[in-house]
């Protein structure tokens, strides 16, 4: 939750900041790593460097790219939605490049995600053409701003698909290990950042000037956008360590149940707090985003069986 109070905090108060959010996450994730996997740097991957600078090529450009769409008049809302739809863009790449087949099932909930994917985007098509009212040029600005919003988020969204699939590939060939791929992913693209340092730098100096914010318990005053960052970062090393936690001790349909709940009540909400303009249409297509994805898990099939039980159980009470 405390993740997305921060983020949109940002991106409104400072458009253009999440090179500095992207670089202060893999930062922070990468010293971490540093320290606790590659143990100051005298463990050997288990896995070639190679295929994590292929893996963290794709990553790099994912993150950056992702938080970079914020900043092309796309919603919160929609931007979670967008990325809800990551299942079954594996999927169709799976098809492409593994010549995967699924079942019905599987097949209905990609129809039902992309139904859902093209509800919300029409809708807010609608509502980004509609705030500007000022002249004709400057309302078409604003929608082709929004387009390359919905490219780059599209672009997004199939890469990171491409990146599952290459992983699949990895841990097949050389053995499972996440938390190394989590440390590497986030510590090699670091020289990557130079590329952005003016922009990084220039937002630094932004949230040097933000006003002042005396840190609840500790007494301690900085300015208030570098406690929504670091507010940020401390959400999102969580986050994606309680992913990590899941996948070691759970099975692939319970993670995957679990991240599609965290992004129902992420989006709800994100809308409530921040207010964000959510129509019937909106919450149609957000429907049919998670059925979807519910029925790509089969969940209904899992839970079949344990009401059936739970009814025997019942009834020998």
């Amino acid at each position: 939750m405390c993740l997305l109070l921060c983020l949109p905090h940002k991106s409104r108060e400072f458009p253009g900041c999440g090179n500095i959010v992207t670089f202060a996450q893999f930062l922070f994730i990468a010293l971490e790593g540093f320290i606790s996997e590659a143990n100051f740097g005298r463990k050997r991957p288990a896995i070639p460097i190679r295929y994590y600078l292929i893996m963290v090529a794709m990553f790099f450009t994912v993150s950056v790219v992702n938080n970079y769409a914020l900043n092309l008049n796309i919603a919160m809302p929609l931007h979670m939605i967008f990325r809800s739809g990551s299942l079954i863009a594996s999927m169709v790449l799976g098809i492409i490049i593994l010549k995967k087949r699924y079942s019905v099932s599987k097949y209905t909930s990609i129809a039902l995600v992309s139904v859902g994917i093209f509800i919300c985007t029409l809708m807010s098509a609608k509502q980004v053409a509609s705030k500007s009212s000022r002249s004709e040029a400057d309302g078409l600005h604003v929608f082709l701003w929004w387009l390359l919003g919905i490219a780059a988020l599209t672009f997004a969204l199939l890469m990171s698909a491409r990146m599952g699939i290459f992983q699949e590939t990895i841990y097949k060939q050389f053995g499972k290990h996440s938390k190394e791929a989590l440390f590497y992913n986030h510590a090699l693209p670091l020289p990557g950042f130079l590329l952005l340092a003016p922009d990084i730098y220039a937002h630094a100096v932004l949230f040097n000037q933000s006003e002042p914010f005396q840190v609840p318990g500790i007494g301690l005053t900085l300015p208030i956008m570098w406690f929504y960052l670091a507010m940020n970062v401390l959400t999102q090393y969580v986050c994606i360590r309680g992913v990590f936690i899941l996948t070691t001790e759970c099975a692939s349909l319970t993670v995957t149940l679990v991240v599609t709940l965290r992004k129902f009540v992420s989006l709800i909400f994100s809308i409530l707090y921040f207010k964000n303009p959510f129509t019937a249409w909106h919450w149609l297509g957000t429907l049919f985003v998670f059925v979807g994805t519910l029925m790509y898990t089969e969940v209904w099939n899992s839970l079949g069986p344990l009401l059936a039980r739970q009814r025997k159980e019942a009834k020998k009470e």
